[in-house]
């Protein structure tokens, strides 16, 4: 055990500023690492989460600009209870390991409600200790179902309350039948509370809610709790409100609507589902009534607790928000506003009192991911009256979000929001593709001679274009603000080359994966859909890290999709999965997320625990498959979506899909045991995934190397698999040349042949061609669609054509991330960045000039801190800039002849450099600038 300096303890603790200043230590010696972004469970100072080991990580920065080969051979971490007397609850001592992430707890056992105080030292690799690090923070949730002691409570259910609209007012059938449109709930409870030393809010809904203290919002938070497995798991917030309560008097106020839980979801309306609840076409799937349930934890100096719990003592009423649902809009009447209802000494004795609900048997667990909030605003780009009282405005940016209105009138008058991705020729909105999804919100004036501004509170859309009607006058361009809503991953990857082109379209990835990662990777942000997809999460999940740090938001969805997986082993092609839709049981390339994405979460971000979580339910699923097909000839699903969207002449077929995609979850099952140390898992799938690969080759590779299944997906997803022998492997690759060539440099790719396609072209000797296909620009190509004016990635290859507009209304979002799925190679291949092994404790920077581009950037955050590759074409030299994090080694290959060297000198003995074999080099962290001939 190393001896070191004690946490302060007593009273000092109450004052985090002393505790911050206290928690500093002089480093012993000067020092190369410090331990900084100190995170719990992938969040920063999380006040709560859901279980009583939770992992802890940091990051290493040098101590000296400059300096490079930074390492860490050990570290110690402290940590204390929050609270009267910091008693030390952990001390790891001098632990020889390089480790800075995900290190579980093993100090004394952590229980519901505990607060931790926690820090880091280092040793780098001289093994002098670091300073310790800036105090983190954590919190430990409710763990237990006896933690909770509020009840369910709701509003006194009436059908009065609830509108209707016949639904041909926006798909022209009748037959369809009429919307049914619900108000929000305003609930409020007034309470005295002493002088508190922390206020901690834990609130949930089946539905979805809001929460005010004392009239002031307690986040920033957007259609909380979210949405999950409702029968199985429900997630709730934690918010610490110390600063809103007040010694004497609160009031607690709640804003509860429909949500997943009981609003529309996903296109039942199109399709005429039976057997729900209610008997209504496309809402209801988990309930009918919305319920809330909150409870605020308050705790005195003297160490005594007083909670407020939601019961019957709440009251009720309606509000302002007339009509809301997530697909469908808001409908907002301020002159119904409930001046102060948050605040006490409101005057509710008109106000009914709240029922208690039944509530849920479910899971009921902190919310492991990113919060859903406002991240930007946008501003209008242009404004034009498109019809006499119609106007159009332009954001320029095609966003998932809502707008503010701002807007000055008489009270009565009524303004009406419509929303579009594009328009139609003639500049009215295409909203078409939206289906059954009215996308519509509406506000009600009500007079106030300084103007008025509104958000919609319970909606969100999909759009570029939003149309105002009945605003009285003429807006100018601020009456309409965009504002940028999605789960807050945090933002990190950046690319950018001398094609204008691929610039634009890296901007139209970005912005399709924001607007998409809302709650749950989503399909689209727009239309009656917005569904977690199976396969378009897995075709793109590897993509996405290089964009944002994902791996909270992953841990939150691999939940939804491990508790949503159907009884007998197969993984649906949704999650969540609404209780009403079980007509679509599995699908070839969506159900083999469930291992392709655990593997990706692990292999990006080093997360075993990911693996053991649901390790259990993927043999499961990989039992299943056995059995069904035990001849492995492939087999055929229910679902029949194959190559989705693919525009060959000749089709995938899905069992060829389903044997190919088989043998590549055995392999990645196969490196998941061994990651989690089941040697005889390994073994099996290991063995496994040989036997599918042979019978795949025996079902559909011929002698010459070609396939029996003849087109360009089955060749990518074959050479991508490693599913062709190596004897074989160039053959395969030059019929999938061949095929590219014979369609005119274009592919035919749908979603599960395009994410393969360049991947596999350049590793296997046909790299220009792949930069060809990047950079085409007729169709189908990513090209054209820059070229005809995307902001975002869209559904089909064809969705808007040339001289016609809008194609194919019925299906058609224009933010649909699944062809993005390609910026893995923009990244990994042309930028010439990636992991060697899981985690990127070994990099991998090999850039690969193609086609004619001549400079191209791009950069990403990883677990130990950022890397990036810049490197231009310098007449008949080849220049690179790298960026290489703490504590990894990166092996660099660059397209170079001859010597490589740094500053004009040769890169041999300078510092940072490990070993030069050939061209390739193996170097430490740190900044550097090499060159070379070509």
């Amino acid at each position: 055990m190393v001896s070191c300096q004690a946490f302060p303890i007593g009273s000092l603790l109450m004052n985090p500023r002393f505790l911050a200043a206290l928690f500093l230590v002089a480093p012993l010696h000067a020092q190369e690492a410090l331990p900084v972004e100190l995170r719990c469970e992938y969040h920063r100072n999380p006040l709560a989460v859901g279980t009583a080991k939770p992992r802890l990580s940091w990051k290493l920065k040098a101590a000296n600009e400059g300096a490079r080969d930074v390492t860490q051979s050990a570290y110690q971490i402290q940590a204390i209870a929050d609270g009267q007397g910091g008693a030390e609850l952990w001390n790891s001592g001098k632990v020889d390991s390089a480790a800075t992430s995900q290190i579980e707890w093993a100090g004394q056992a952590l229980a519901s409600r505990q607060r931790v105080h926690w820090r880091v030292r280092v040793w780098d690799g001289k093994g002098t200790v670091s300073a310790w690090s800036e105090p983190g923070d954590f919190g430990i949730g409710l763990l237990d179902p006896v933690d909770w002691s509020a009840l369910w409570i709701s509003a006194k259910d009436d059908a009065a309350f609830t509108t209707t609209e016949n639904v041909q007012n926006f798909v022209g059938d009748p037959e369809r039948g009429s919307l049914i449109l619900t108000p929000a709930k305003y609930l409020r409870k007034e309470f005295e509370a002493p002088m508190v030393t922390r206020a901690t809010l834990h609130a949930t809904a089946l539905g979805v809610y809001t929460i005010e203290l004392n009239g002031k919002r307690v986040s920033d938070e957007r259609l909380a709790p979210g949405w999950s497995a409702y029968q199985r798991r429900l997630n709730y917030q934690t918010y610490d409100v110390t600063q809103l309560l007040q010694a004497g008097k609160n009031a607690i106020g709640a804003t509860l609507a429909d949500g997943w839980y009981a609003g529309y979801v996903a296109y039942g309306l199109l399709t005429g589902q039976e057997g729900l609840v209610s008997g209504v076409n496309g809402r209801y799937y988990y309930g009918v009534s919305p319920a809330l349930r909150v409870q605020l934890e308050l705790e005195m100096s003297d160490g005594t607790r007083q909670t407020v719990i939601s019961d019957p003592s709440w009251k009720s009423s309606l509000g302002p928000i007339t009509e809301t649902d997530i697909l469908m809009g808001e409908a907002y009447d301020a002159r119904k506003e409930l001046n102060g209802w948050s605040k006490p000494g409101f005057d509710d004795s008109a106000w009914q009192a709240a029922v208690c609900k039944t509530g849920t048997n479910a899971k009921v667990d902190p919310h492991p991911g990113n919060p859903v909030r406002p991240i930007e605003e946008i501003a209008a780009k242009s404004v034009r009256e498109q019809s006499p009282g119609v106007f159009i405005f332009d954001l320029g940016q095609n966003i998932s979000g809502l707008v503010r209105l701002k807007v000055k009138g008489k009270a009565g008058d009524k303004v009406k929001l419509r929303y579009a991705e594009v328009l139609h020729n003639d500049g009215h909105l295409s909203t078409e593709n939206l289906r059954c999804a009215r996308a519509t919100d509406t506000y009600t004036l009500k007079g106030d001679p300084d103007g008025e501004t509104w958000t919609p509170e319970f909606t969100y859309h999909g759009f570029q274009y939003v149309e105002v009607s009945g605003f009285p006058g003429t807006p100018d361009k601020d009456a309409i603000t965009g504002i940028v809503i999605h789960s807050d991953t945090p933002r990190h990857g950046h690319f950018e080359c001398s094609d204008p082109m691929l610039n634009q379209l890296y901007r139209n990835m970005v912005w399709t994966q924001r607007a998409n990662f809302f709650e749950m990777p989503t399909d689209c942000p727009q239309r009656d859909e917005r569904m977690g997809w199976t396969g378009d999460a897995q075709i793109y999940v590897r993509a996405a890290t290089f964009n944002a740090d994902i791996a909270a938001f992953y841990t939150k969805w691999l939940r939804d999709l491990n508790d949503d997986q159907w009884d007998y082993g197969a993984y649906p092609p949704y999650a969540p999965r609404p209780l009403a839709r079980p007509n679509e049981h599995h699908a070839a390339g969506w159900m083999d997320s469930g291992v392709i994405c655990p593997w990706t979460i692990w292999q990006v971000y080093g997360d075993t625990r990911v693996i053991r979580e649901h390790w259990r339910k993927m043999n499961d699923f990989m039992e299943w498959r056995a059995a069904r097909d035990p001849s492995l000839a492939g087999a055929t699903d229910d679902c029949g979506f194959g190559d989705w969207l693919s525009v060959g002449a000749v089709k995938t077929p899905i069992p060829f899909i389903d044997l190919a995609y088989h043998a590549y979850d055995a392999r990645l099952m196969a490196e998941m045991a061994g990651a989690i140390g089941d040697k005889g898992a390994e073994a099996r799938y290991r063995d496994r995934a040989s036997k599918i690969a042979a019978a795949f080759q025996k079902l559909y590779l011929k002698p010459d190397g070609s396939l029996v299944v003849h087109n360009q997906s089955a060749y990518a997803m074959a050479l991508f698999f490693d599913l062709i022998p190596e004897a074989q492997r160039q053959q395969s690759a030059a019929q999938l040349a061949s095929l590219v060539q014979a369609n005119g440099n274009k592919m035919s790719t749908g979603f599960l042949g395009t994410r393969p396609l360049l991947p596999a072209l350049s590793a296997t000797g046909h790299h220009d061609l792949a930069g060809i296909l990047m950079q085409q620009k007729e169709y189908p190509s990513w090209g054209y669609e820059v070229e005809n004016g995307a902001t975002t990635i869209w559904e089909r290859w064809d969705s808007y054509i040339k001289g016609q507009g809008v194609h194919e209304p019925s299906m058609n979002s224009f933010s649909h991330y699944a062809f993005g799925a390609v910026c893995e190679w923009m990244m990994s291949d042309l930028a010439g960045i990636d992991r060697a092994t899981p985690g990127f404790d070994r990099i991998r920077i090999a850039p690969r000039p193609t086609g004619t581009i001549t400079q191209a950037s791009g950069g990403m955050e990883t677990r130990h801190g950022p890397l990036s590759c810049s490197w231009k074409i310098d007449g008949d030299h080849f220049v690179a800039d790298v960026v290489i994090p703490p504590n990894t080694t990166a092996e660099i290959t660059l397209p170079v002849s001859g010597e490589i060297s740094e500053g004009g000198q040769p890169i041999q003995g300078r510092p940072g450099i490990r070993e030069i074999k050939g061209q390739q080099i193996l170097a430490g962290s740190g900044s550097y600038h090499f060159s070379g001939k070509r």
